[in-house]
């Protein structure tokens, strides 16, 4: 029970021999799945529990691996030799040369690259040019951008039980999606709708939601971050924070409804560049919404084109009255995900707060956007294990974005410059002039959000500060280092020198005559 829940998981994971990025699935005695922590009930030779594993989302052997066999190398043979020069060097010259520091460099940047080859920038090793139906993603070497036939099918097929533990566990804050695969996550979503009344309340039929939930798991493509697992996470969110703050009785369902809607739907065929890039690229999109919010005015879009179908329109059976209210809803909160509104929608927020009334449509509107901002941004209110993979991928697409602005001869969006951007530099400052404004005034309405989401967001804080020191330090003592060694390079070039003229001689002045 003292045990962090991630060392439990860390110890089944090594029991099991799984890989860090395989999924493991804990089954109890009656078949549901359950959740792998410290309050897991004890068992018995004749109450087993089955631990499943799941490899991680890939045909064979990472990308990486591949490349290195086929280059006819391994990286770490390159590391043992460089390590080797370096102790050689350091015997023979009394300290490491700036060289040495500059290949060690070229070789941790090429191990990353390699490592995460299944998520680089087509700029990083290689890009496939084919056109075609199947263009291969930017992003996933081994997948298209958009899903397969295959894919999509793989995700019908699903008899998940879910518990009541997990039932409980997913209207938390820190549930952590990376346990979970597509096909369940399907099952998660329709728990959310049931368990909030929508089936009875507005006579949504179970085929219709799961061809709703099909068609929109569809239309999320293959990219790092603004994918389907992350259309789950915001959703998951909203659905905790109705449940923390009782939003049930103080609003009326129809409400409800629109948010957590807004959440599966708000980033539908995000193709992984954002609003900057498509206006400045004079996009398909940007051109069609004259440059205004493009992105989001598109999600909206596809989202009432999935609705617009009788089989996948959870909607169908409402009056034309609650159908309009729920359509401006939503689109209403879509467009309020578009980053360049943030200081307007909480300024405005800000203002009502002292006499915020929920009788006041006008003050339920603004809370509702409120809540899909939060959501929309809230990975750092997780768990750190949960949180800190959610950047890498955000990170991964922010770079291909501005490699392809460099090779385009567009502006370069700065947070996502690689050669700029550090993963702790990405966080502080957003963290603290963006994340914190905005949930600490969530919390001044709710102020049971303080434990759930702003401890956690202050602790993310503190602790990419500290890696930010750090690489800080490195990059200090790096230059020094560097400084020292150039300045005995040049000291043992003019001892050098002098000595050559001391040999030769008096000789040495006389010119070469013939």
């Amino acid at each position: 029970m003292d045990c962090p829940a991630q060392d439990v998981k860390d110890l089944f994971r090594s029991a099991a021999e799984a890989g860090p990025h395989d999924i493991l699935k804990l089954y109890n005695p009656k078949g549901n799945i359950i959740n792998i922590s410290p309050n897991l009930e004890p068992n018995s030779p004749n109450s087993c529990y089955k631990l499943e594993v799941v490899a991680a989302d890939c045909n064979s052997e990472p990308l990486g691996a591949e490349l290195a066999g086929a280059l006819g190398f391994d990286l770490s043979t390159m590391e043992k030799r460089l390590q080797g020069l370096e102790k050689k060097i350091l015997f023979e010259a009394g300290e490491t040369p700036a060289v040495v520091y500059e290949m060690k460099k070229q070789v941790d940047s090429f191990r990353e690259k390699l490592e995460s080859v299944e998520h680089l920038s087509w700029l990083g090793l290689f890009k496939d040019l084919t056109d075609g139906t199947h263009k291969p993603s930017p992003f996933y070497h081994k997948r298209t951008l958009h899903k397969t036939k295959k894919e999509c099918e793989h995700v019908r097929e699903n008899s998940l039980e879910v518990s009541d533990e997990v039932r409980q566990y997913l209207k938390t804050p820190t549930f952590d999606n990376w346990q979970w695969e597509d096909t369940e996550i399907m099952v998660l979503l329709q728990v959310m709708y049931t368990d909030l009344d929508f089936i009875a309340t507005f006579n949504i039929e179970p085929e219709v939601l799961q061809q709703f939930l099909f068609e929109v798991y569809r239309r999320y493509n293959n990219i790092p971050f603004h994918n389907f697992k992350h259309c789950f996470c915001v959703t998951q969110m909203m659905y905790g924070l109705i449940w923390l703050t009782d939003l049930r009785s103080k609003m009326d369902s129809v409400d409800l409804l629109i948010m957590l809607t807004s959440a599966v739907c708000h980033d539908l065929d995000h193709t992984g560049y954002n609003n900057a890039y498509q206006i400045n690229a004079r996009t398909e999109l940007a051109l069609r919404y004259n440059d205004i919010s493009p992105l989001e005015n598109h999600h909206c879009a596809v989202a009432f084109e999935i609705l617009e179908k009788t089989e996948s329109n959870i909607f169908r059976n409402l009056s034309m009255d609650q159908y309009k209210r729920i359509r401006e809803g939503i689109i209403k909160c879509i467009l309020a995900t578009d980053m360049t509104r943030h200081n307007e929608i909480l300024s405005k927020f800000k203002s009502i707060l002292p006499a915020f009334d929920f009788t006041n449509k006008d003050h339920r509107d603004v809370l509702m956007m409120i809540l899909i901002k939060v959501s929309d941004i809230s990975n750092e209110a997780r768990p750190m294990e949960v949180a800190e993979p959610w950047l890498d991928c955000l990170l991964q697409e922010f770079y291909n974005q501005s490699d392809v602005e460099k090779l385009e001869g567009l502006p370069v969006t700065p947070f996502m410059d690689r050669d700029k951007v550090t993963k702790p530099s990405s966080q502080t400052g957003f963290i603290r002039f963006v994340l914190l404004p905005l949930f600490i005034e969530l919390a001044n309405l709710f102020p049971c959000l303080e434990q759930h989401i702003i401890d956690p967001v202050r602790k993310a804080l503190d602790y990419y500060t500290e890696m930010e020191k750090a690489l800080e330090r490195k990059k200090l003592n790096r230059a020094q280092s560097e400084n020292t060694a150039k300045s005995k390079e040049t000291t043992v070039g003019a001892q050098s020198t002098m000595g050559s003229h001391t040999d030769a001689g008096p000789e040495a002045s006389k010119p070469d005559t013939q």
